[in-house]
């Protein structure tokens, strides 16, 4: 049976505190998988709530990649997508009968959990990013990630492969 969170746990799970780890800067170099780079880390968060940070970015095209916040939830070989930001690509919000080609940022919501398409299906256009580097930085400053104290690197310099 698929999991599943209410709006209010949503919210919840992105609010808690998610510590970077020391070494996380290496854990996050992007690594050649047919055709594109992909990396993920585990992170525990602060109330121990499992969290997995996916990256992804096309060999081809440095416009489209995707960035992800999943949760793992307890006994699911599953993971629920709590955010995603996006490339610029063309995306649908079918409920809203929404089109747009932008950067974007999918969120999960209770609306298309019901619906019974995937939990990240709608998203927003933003502005906030314009590239991977950007996109990453942008979620790690809204998601509730703590950096490591000794952090001395950009992170830029960070994701870099």
């Amino acid at each position: 049976m698929p999991v599943s969170y209410s709006d209010r746990e949503i919210a919840a799970l992105l609010r808690e505190r998610k510590p970077l780890p020391p070494n996380y800067q290496t854990r996050i170099r992007l690594r050649n998988k047919r055709g594109h780079k992909e990396r993920e880390l585990d992170i525990t968060g602060a109330q121990g709530t499992q969290f997995r940070l996916i990256l992804r970015q096309s060999d081809f095209n440095p416009l489209d990649f995707s960035i992800i916040l999943a949760v793992c939830p307890v006994g699911s070989n599953q993971v629920f997508r709590l955010r995603r930001y996006n490339g610029k690509h063309e995306h649908t919000n079918h409920i809203e009968e929404q089109t747009f080609y932008d950067f974007h940022i999918h969120e999960a919501t209770e609306r298309y959990q019901e619906l019974g398409t995937r939990e990240d299906t709608y998203a927003e256009k933003t502005d906030r990013y314009s590239d991977f580097h950007s996109a990453l930085h942008c979620m790690i400053r809204n998601c509730g990630f703590d950096m490591p104290e000794d952090d001395q690197q950009t992170l830029f310099e960070e994701a870099q492969s």
